[in-house]
């Protein structure tokens, strides 16, 4: 188990955590959750030994494996698989065993076959025979396509990589997994697809995650910190939410009835100090007033709100698509040409005032291709959009934090788009004095300093607000929202909600926060399959809807790979045409024999392994050594050739 005991972690001079004590029993499943800065990710620091503590005593099981994932962003050639592959530390570590075993000459032979022995038994241990095939299930179940199994790490974008990462720390065997917001980088369907994969898990997991939906499906205990405290609930986020509210009550009610004792003691104190008669009781008072146990005044998290700026007008309708295509154009430099790629076709639909649309759809679909197009980014390939008139887009993208810039502050990002605006001829947000744009700002929680810090040394969650006020001032009517949440806390998140709801305009959403799309959205669209069609079940229908779709692509992807590999057969089938057609009967008794091979060797290696298991002595273990490895030599070698023979003929 793990186990807290008056542990002090301070950042600084200032204190995070105070003499604070918890225990974690083996496969628990925990939220970690506070307030931005209260201390989560010190905390984590602990755990995985890049913190010591500044008081206390903390201890795990020194046997445990830990898995995190990583947040440095890699950099390397090697392929998606090979990368994930390496996350399985306890099979990296064999194999670089079993490689200094075969090239040591200082042992004997008897020691030598021991010793390899006993290796590739661990390596059999380990899960040495599946690890490709569970690197690649991982992979996917994350996103990525059965053709992007074998790409370099190097040739994908940010996000995608950082998943990657999250995939080779699923794929580490571990006894304490930490997960500090595995989500941001994840669409709705990798969010699934994870929810399963650590339900299933067997260690002790704590995660640090701002989505109250995936906290409720993945943990059973919540660890809160606030005001340098730990307190363990049992339960998720949501029972912790109820737990905390009624002990917040109760703690306010006895608050109030304590203080209502100091100050009618206090009152009697006063009143009879000076009275010789009254002299033993006043000072009986006096004693019992400094033995009291004070109870706390309540200090709840200060709750941070904003309103969305009603818009100037409304136009109905706002959209009216007709027979429109999405897509990419893209420049072939090579070629001298530019070449379209076509994602969703054959659309047509309207956009009405007062809409809620949530955007559906499994991954690389379209989704985002969808809301780039309606909001100007991208050229539309075929078919018309006619806006309405007086549409003002308010666009909200991952993209827009990275044109942030850098070294201004976000009084000077206001000032900027006022002159834009008034420049523009619009009257969005007023003149934009300096002191009414500090006045918004502020209710954007930038106070302060704060309207004068550059960008640059904010956080991601800072930055996602800014773009979020630079948005709101606007006063749009047509709000698109591209996973606005993903740098957002718990409570900006709620903020974001309450806004959305009281939005006067029309809403289109594309968010992996399922709390955010049932709170604000009143129907949905679903992007698939080249077109864009009404989704009519809520969202536990599109999860299902989720993984039955991720299981056909998967389908789809294996089966374009087997046409793939006949296509490379065919030619070679082709250049003997004096030759009889090719028979698959022979090419199946061949495929026979081979798994009878097989079948034998995979018998004699659990024969083999088995033996070893015994006490033995140490010449028959190196020759049992010997023995196991010629026969896995065999067993590969066997499953090569039958692995050929399948392709062929599957071919024919």
């Amino acid at each position: 188990m793990i186990t807290l005991k008056n542990i002090v972690l301070r950042r600084g001079a200032k204190v995070l955590l105070d003499q604070v004590s918890a225990t974690l029993n083996p496969g628990e499943k925990v939220g970690l959750v506070g307030r931005n800065g209260a201390g989560k990710s010190t905390l984590f620091a602990l755990l995985n030994g890049t913190l010591h503590e500044d008081g206390g005593e903390f201890s795990y099981p020194k046997q445990w494996r830990m898995a995190q994932v990583s947040q440095n962003m890699p950099e390397t050639e090697e392929s998606a698989t090979e990368f994930v592959l390496e996350g399985d530390t306890r099979l990296s570590e064999l194999k670089i065993l079993l490689l200094k075993t075969e090239q040591d000459t200082t042992l004997s032979e008897a020691e030598h076959g021991m010793a390899i022995a006993h290796i590739y038994t661990d390596l059999a241990d380990a899960g040495e025979h599946d690890a490709v095939p569970r690197a690649q299930a991982l992979i996917q179940g994350l996103g990525f396509k059965t053709s992007e199994l074998d790409k370099p790490v190097n040739s994908f974008s940010g996000g995608w990589r950082m998943r990657l990462q999250l995939a080779r720390a699923l794929m580490c065997p571990s006894d304490l997994l930490l997960l500090d917001e595995p989500t941001n980088h994840l669409d709705l369907d990798a969010l699934v697809w994870l929810e399963a994969w650590l339900k299933r898990y067997e260690g002790t997991m704590i995660v640090i995650s701002h989505d109250r939906e995936f906290l409720d499906a993945v943990t059973q205990i919540t660890l809160h910190i606030d005001n340098a405290k730990l307190v363990r609930y049992g339960g998720n986020y949501s029972s912790f939410e109820d737990q905390r509210a009624q002990q917040m009550e109760l703690q306010a009610s006895a608050f109030a009835k304590q203080q209502d004792k100091i100050a009618h003691l206090q009152k009697f104190i006063d009143r009879f100090k000076a009275k010789a008669s009254k002299a033993k009781q006043a000072q009986s008072r006096v004693k019992a007033l400094e033995r009291m146990e004070k109870v706390a005044p309540l200090l709840a998290d200060a709750d941070f709100t904003f309103e969305s700026k009603e818009p100037a007008n409304l136009t109905n309708p706002m959209l009216s698509i007709s027979d429109a295509s999405f897509g990419y154009r893209l420049s072939d430099e090579d070629a001298q040409e530019t070449v379209i790629k076509t994602i969703v076709q054959g659309v047509s639909r309207s956009v009405l005032a007062g809409q809620r649309i949530g955007i559906l759809g499994a991954n690389g679909q379209g989704k985002s291709t969808v809301v780039k197009t309606i909001a100007r980014d991208l050229g539309i390939l075929s078919g018309t959009i006619t806006e309405g008139k007086g549409l003002n887009i308010g666009y909200f993208a991952q993209q827009e934090l990275d044109v942030l810039r850098p070294e201004d502050n976000p009084l000077e990002h206001m000032i900027r788009l006022a002159k834009d605006v008034a420049a523009a001829g619009g009257s969005a947000g007023g003149a934009g004095r300096e002191q009414d744009l500090r006045g918004f700002l502020g209710s954007f929680n930038f106070s302060g300093d704060m309207v004068k810090q550059a960008v640059g040394t904010m956080s991601g969650g800072e930055k996602a607000r800014l773009v979020l006020a630079m948005m709101v001032w606007q006063r749009p009517n047509l709000l698109l929202l591209d996973e606005p949440t993903n740098h957002l806390d718990l409570a900006t998140r709620e903020a974001l909600a309450v806004a959305l709801n009281e939005f006067e305009g029309t809403l289109m959403l594309v968010s992996h926060d399922r709390a955010l799309l049932r709170s604000v959205c009143d129907e949905f669209w679903l992007v698939g399959r080249g077109e864009i069609k009404p989704f009519d079940g809520d969202l536990d229908d599109y999860q299902r809807y989720l993984l039955d779709e991720a299981k056909r692509v998967r389908e789809e992807d294996k089966e374009a790979s087997r046409t793939q590999q006949a296509a490379t057969l065919a030619p070679a089938i082709k250049k003997e045409p004096k030759l009889a057609p090719v028979s698959r009967k022979p090419l199946q008794k061949e495929l026979q024999q081979t798994e009878l091979r097989m079948a034998e060797l995979n018998a004699e290696k659990a024969k083999l392994e088995a033996e070893m298991q015994q006490i033995v002595a140490p010449a028959r273990l190196a020759d049992l050594g010997r023995q196991f490895k010629a026969v896995q030599q065999k067993i590969d070698s066997n499953e090569e050739q039958w692995l050929s023979l399948t392709e062929q003929i599957e071919s024919i």
